[in-house]
């Protein structure tokens, strides 16, 4: 019995599987309200359930790249559920879970999902029509020249929340964009279901997520100045 948590992007949500099959899954779409929507998610998730904490053997997390403020919840989160069970941490690249649950009609696709990082940069990556990824996770700037190679021999599906600004820069007929997919704890689950079977851990007391780029705070500007 896997919980699962997604908060790399606005959309946060939780799942539970058992044995790789989906239980149960509930979602928020408050923007920049992972923090005080979380914990009691993941409350209701297993009351309205009747699944005791006891009963979960891992909690699967999110591990990025994404927002750093919802990576940092998301893992703070599944890292106390952890300790307090005394139960394993998997953790699951955000992207490489995007690869999962697409409709059929997209199979004979390569597939890229990206995530937002601000003004014409992506986090992203590329998978074949068969999802085995030929372009590892990047935060990569997208210009006109950006899969120029790959869009000339193969249809690519772009999606996620950093694609819909992509559309006008990559201008070629084998460009397909798909709006409204976001990541998904259930996808995160199902992931992390192989990753049980081999004892595939991440280490509780030192796991931190992939940011792909350092965390950059922005000093407030004084009102009153």
């Amino acid at each position: 019995m896997i919980l699962a948590i997604e908060t790399s992007t606005e959309v946060c949500s939780t799942a539970v599987l058992n044995n790789g099959k989906l239980i149960a899954e509930d979602f928020s779409h408050q923007s920049y309200s992972h923090a005080e929507r979380l914990a009691p998610m993941i409350k209701s998730l297993l009351e309205a359930n009747e699944i005791p904490r006891s009963a979960l053997t891992a909690v699967a997390v999110s591990s990025g790249p994404g927002s750093y403020t919802g990576l940092r919840i998301g893992t703070s989160t599944a890292k106390g559920l952890c300790y307090a069970l005394d139960i394993p941490l998997i953790a699951v690249n955000t992207l490489e879970s995007m690869l999962q649950g697409l409709p059929d009609e997209f199979d004979g696709y390569f597939k890229c999902p990206m995530i937002d990082a601000r003004r014409m940069e992506v986090y992203c990556l590329l998978s074949d029509d068969k999802d085995e990824i030929i372009s590892r996770v990047e935060a990569r700037v997208i210009d006109e020249y950006s899969f120029a190679a790959e869009l000339n021999s193969a249809k690519i599906l772009f999606y996620g929340n950093g694609a819909n600004k992509c559309k006008t820069v990559l201008d070629n007929t084998n460009a397909r964009f798909l709006e409204n997919i976001t990541p998904q704890a259930r996808n995160i689950g199902q992931l992390a279901v192989d990753k049980f079977s081999r004892g595939d851990f991440a280490d509780l007391a030192y796991f931190e997520p992939d940011y792909l780029k350092p965390y950059i705070a922005i000093k407030a500007k004084n009102p009153l100045g």
